[in-house]
């Protein structure tokens, strides 16, 4: 009988169907419009595997949080532009702010200079140090979207923390996908309550977020990156690509590579 029990159930995942590639996915990381250097990272950042693990889907309204360079936004843009939409949800030409208007111009004409690739995705005002989150309409969006943007928030101390997530919530659709990239810090290790070293801890992210409405749906290994112990001087940012320290140690951090990462999805209770 357990012979039985156990073919049967082979069969069954055998036949199972599997998973279709998202083509159009594949073509927006392939695409030319990316910028050379860029691409080479893909090898760290593993867009594929990480979009997809998230659940996205090309008719889908996603919000970027703190789309910084455009990283993501170069693949996500071309993606969304048919059927879907993309809100860059940042620093913008209009912000009060001296500095983060100048930031979002430059970001605009980034975004200008291909209209072919980037002429809809929309900018939306999000600037957690002054408190605004001005990005998308309450229940409007499928998927709210942050790499490696937490550890930066954690300076503003737990209110503003608080209130960004609450508005991620907001902003997302009931049953809507918040995914996050981290870097990730070893348990064993202290983390310090503005995560200056840029790692967290998995544990704390996911109470964190947990806290402010959501659900772990699922977590990956996608970005993980076991030869990153998180004890640099410097912290993360003295591994590629930004090598904080320089020429000391930079073959040793080379070798290391990118940060070791924890990628969570998240749904809106």
């Amino acid at each position: 009988m357990k012979r039985f029990l156990a073919a049967a159930l082979l069969a069954a995942v055998s036949s199972a169907p599997a998973l279709a590639d998202d083509s159009a996915l594949k073509s927006a990381i392939g695409a030319s419009s990316r910028t050379p250097e860029n691409v080479k990272r893909d090898v760290y950042r593993h867009p594929y595997e990480t979009l997809t693990f998230f659940g996205i889907k090309p008719n889908m309204t996603v919000v970027e949080l703190a789309p910084g360079g455009g990283w993501y936004t170069e693949i996500l843009a071309p993606y969304l532009r048919d059927q879907g939409k993309l809100i860059a949800a940042g620093a913008t030409p209009t912000s009060k702010s001296p500095n983060t208007a100048k930031a979002g111009e430059r970001f605009k004409t980034r975004l200008d200079a291909n209209p072919t690739a980037y002429g809809k995705v929309q900018l939306g005002a999000f600037e957690p140090g002054n408190g605004v989150f001005n990005y998308a309409p309450a229940g409007s969006a499928d998927m709210v979207l942050t790499f490696r943007n937490l550890h930066n928030w954690m300076e503003g101390g737990d209110d503003k923390v608080k209130a960004l997530l609450a508005s991620v919530h907001t902003a997302l659709k009931p049953g809507g996908v918040f995914g996050v990239v981290e870097h990730r810090l070893p348990a064993s290790k202290q983390q310090d309550a503005s995560a200056s070293s840029g790692y967290m801890h998995e544990a704390y992210v996911i109470k964190l977020v947990e806290g402010a409405g959501f659900k772990l749906a699922e977590k990956s290994e996608i970005n993980a990156n076991p030869k990153d112990k998180a004890d640099h001087k410097g912290g993360v940012w003295a591994l590629p690509p930004t090598y904080a320290n320089k020429d000391e140690d930079r073959a040793k951090y080379a070798a290391i590579g990118e940060s070791d990462r924890m990628t969570l999805k998240f749904v809106k209770q």
